[in-house]
């Protein structure tokens, strides 16, 4: 069996997230898409598909990195045009390589980036409405980093996200990076992995506390289970930006 590991860049907005299991199990979403296109090229009906990263629903990729395992002999040049050329548009295989037995796209991740995207101005663009957060006000960076910083490090994130049945909700967060200026900011959150909306609540919460809706103590409140965080931020302004190994 050879193992294939894929490197993929989608739009998630009109798809249910990478999958979606359970009581909201769901045959649109991203994993599903290519996994279908798989099976027909490689006639294979078992095959199974890992990722590293899985998004939410209407969140992006840049990299999202996967992994499946067939018998086939289609080269990897030839399975890259395969699925580019059957895939829908609105998702792309950027990159196909063949890598060693024991390469798990999930279990071998070390680290997660993701990354906001927000636009400042009185007036939303018409072009960057559909992936890009809109904001009518200049949030306080400053306090954003404040607050960044007291996220950063090991903690117990289970207040920060939605996860119900995970055996432990403590991770890692690297780093917390604030970019922008009057027109525009970037958020990126760089860990060891993320809890179920963990990086949209996270979003959210440093949104309020930028915009004066919430103080920089909050955090340390949210962390100790006296408040309850924000609500997750819009999922359209996220991006998956890198999985790393």
């Amino acid at each position: 069996m050879r193992n294939i590991k894929l490197t993929i860049e989608y739009d998630g907005s009109r798809y249910q997230g990478w999958t979606r299991l359970g009581k909201d199990e769901s045959g649109n979403t991203i994993s599903n898409k290519i996994t279908e296109v798989l099976k027909k090229m490689t006639e294979e009906d078992d095959l199974e598909l890992f990722c590293g990263c899985r998004t939410e629903v209407g969140v992006h990729a840049y990299a999202q990195i996967a992994n499946f395992k067939t018998s086939s002999s289609t080269t990897t040049q030839n399975i890259k045009h395969y699925l580019n050329r059957y895939l829908p548009m609105d998702i792309a295989i950027i990159d196909v390589k063949e890598v060693p037995e024991r390469f798990h796209a999930q279990l071998n991740a070390t680290s997660k980036t993701y990354v906001y995207l927000m636009t400042i101005d009185d007036v939303p663009s018409v072009f960057d409405r559909k992936y890009t957060y809109h904001c009518y006000r200049i949030p306080d960076k400053r306090l954003m980093q404040q607050a960044a910083e007291k996220l950063t490090g090991r903690h117990d994130f289970r207040n920060f996200s939605s996860a119900k049945k995970t055996k432990s909700t403590v991770r890692e967060i690297f780093d917390i990076d604030i970019y922008g200026d009057i027109e525009e900011m970037q958020i990126l959150i760089h860990a060891d992995d993320f809890l179920h909306n963990m990086a949209r609540i996270i979003v959210g919460t440093l949104m309020d506390i930028g915009l004066g809706n919430r103080s920089v103590q909050d955090i340390d409140d949210i962390f100790a289970g006296i408040l309850e965080a924000s609500a997750p931020c819009d999922p359209k302004g996220l991006y998956l930006q890198e999985i790393t190994y």
